[in-house]
């Protein structure tokens, strides 16, 4: 995997082996479509109430499976007001982390035939495809002008990954990056990128910050998500619906942790292409954040529900057991208590095709109820890059 600082945003389980996956019925993706990357929306950018009007944003996206052809899906779903896409194009990037395109790949993208397109407030849109060769573990440029004010820009802030842009007019096109000068953490407006090749589907992975990648190395692409879709080397596309912050139960309003994996799961899960299999890891902020969540029959509820939403499109399910977090400002008995009950459900409830004991991989044995040092980024409840790659590394790849 290659390897690239970020500034802020404009805001053990088996290894298994590949060959012996899932034979579940999963969907058939449409003429070979899957979704190579995916970064779920939290909210819209409150201080900005025009948008970003003569803005160029170049996302700079990792993809998991390579293909022919690519397709992208923007969003206004956090918006009020309609929003004009003038221009948008996808490239491969030159190197990792940089603005400039791959000479010759710069593609503009269509909407119906259409170069601008008007995304109502609320709503996705999904381009034409476009003939670009996708690598499979490489970066792609996702850039977007927008001529005219919107309202609010609809946005993943915690990308762990720097974009770029310039205030200055319609670069979409341009191939060696000059013009996008400025920095940001987020992405905004992509959601997500779709290629057409020979991936057997994509998997889902449904979470929080530990999944978004909080305590990774910004501009390395060491999320958990992103260490799994090294070991598939592109047999299936990963698709990244972490969210910091975010919980099954409860919105935190005016921040950027999105709406409850409930509200969002069909946009973040159902609405993904190619959708064969899901991971969920959630819970533990509704455990620790204000208002405690200390009932875990609730917390086991939300999950049942989340299993029975997926299995009725025909979507295998695996349960991801909660990480240890004592050592974290919140943490006490009756919390931990609430943690232990949920992953026993995740562990031997039946409620999952399969399990991924995230806990048991990375909890010191020494004390259970903590992360174990090597794996910690410091705050005792998210993991560093080497906790996030033996969490990888705990999937049996044969339950995907």
């Amino acid at each position: 995997m290659r390897r690239m600082a970020i500034l802020g945003a404009a805001v053990a389980i088996g290894l298994g082996v590949l060959t012996t996956a899932s034979t579940a019925q999963v969907p058939q993706t449409p003429d070979g479509w899957t979704g190579t990357w995916s970064a779920s929306p939290g909210t819209g950018v409150a201080d900005t109430p025009g948008g970003y009007p003569d803005y160029s944003i170049r996302n700079v996206v990792h993809t998991s499976a390579g293909g022919a052809k690519a397709r992208v899906r923007l969003s206004n779903r956090f918006g009020t007001a309609p929003l004009i896409f003038g221009h948008v194009t996808v490239a491969v990037a030159a190197a990792p982390g940089s603005p400039r395109a791959a000479s010759g790949t710069v593609r503009s993208l269509t909407f119906g035939g259409q170069r601008s397109v008007v995304v109502p407030a609320g709503a996705d849109v999904l381009s034409d495809p476009a003939a670009v060769r996708v690598p499979a573990d490489a970066d792609l440029l996702v850039t977007t002008f927008v001529p005219a004010k919107s309202g609010p820009v609809t946005y993943h802030a915690a990308a762990e990954q720097t974009s770029f842009f310039t205030r200055d007019g319609d670069f979409t096109a341009e191939e060696s990056g000059a013009s996008f000068t400025e920095k940001t953490g987020a992405w905004h407006y992509v959601t997500e990128v779709d290629v057409q090749g020979a991936a057997a589907g994509a998997v889902v992975t449904l979470g929080d910050s530990i999944t978004d990648g909080t305590g990774s190395t910004p501009g390395t692409d060491h999320r958990w998500p992103d260490l799994l879709s090294d070991r598939l080397h592109g047999r299936y596309g990963v698709l990244n619906a972490g969210i910091g912050g975010n919980r099954m139960l409860l919105d935190v309003p005016g921040s950027p942790y999105g709406p409850n994996a409930l509200a969002r799961f069909d946009h973040d899960v159902l609405a993904a292409t190619g959708v064969r299999t899901l991971i969920i890891l959630e819970g533990i902020n509704d455990i620790q954040q204000q208002p405690n969540q200390t009932d875990p029959q609730l917390l086991i509820s939300a999950q049942r529900q989340l299993i029975a939403r997926a299995k009725a499109h025909g979507i295998r399910v695996l349960g991801a057991t909660l990480v240890p977090f004592k050592g974290w400002a919140a943490y006490n008995e009756t919390l931990e208590n609430t943690r232990e009950t949920l992953n026993r459900f995740i562990r031997t409830g039946g409620a999952y095709d399969g399990v991924i004991d995230f806990d048991a991989a990375i909890r010191n044995p020494a004390d259970p109820h903590a992360m174990l040092p090597a794996y910690d980024a410091g705050d005792h409840l998210h993991p560093n890059d080497a906790g996030y790659r033996r969490m990888a590394d705990s999937v049996n790849l044969g339950l995907l």
